[in-house]
């Protein structure tokens, strides 16, 4: 019994594992969609950032993926060299964290690591 026990446990923690490397995010509107943004894109974010030397905002609340930007944070265009897929998002650059945001409802749709 401990044998299966333990087993269970194993099968467990190793899904849970490759459950935490699957990026599905929500953009709080009742719509599920995933963004997918590759390596090198991420890499250009991080980049454009530290280049352009971008300031982060500063709120009462941390801005969290799933939860909307409070109003009074100005949302920045997302830069042509993102790619392609992100245009239609803004982005907050929020704690040392890029936040992409869904302009029309302000939610946090994913956090750029």
């Amino acid at each position: 019994m401990k044998k299966l026990l333990l087993i269970s446990a194993a099968v467990l923690v190793s899904t849970s594992a490759f459950a935490q490397t699957t990026v599905v995010t929500t953009t709080g509107t009742g719509h599920s969609g995933a963004v997918q943004i590759e390596p090198e894109y991420r890499t250009k974010i991080r980049t454009y950032v530290t280049e352009h030397k971008i300031r982060p905002v500063e709120t009462r609340e941390k801005i969290v993926v799933g939860s909307p930007v409070p109003r009074d944070v100005e949302l920045e265009a997302v830069p042509t060299e993102w790619g392609p897929s992100l245009s239609k998002y803004r982005y907050v650059y929020s704690g040392e964290r890029v936040m992409l945001v869904d302009p029309e409802t302000r939610a946090v749709i994913q956090e750029v690591e």
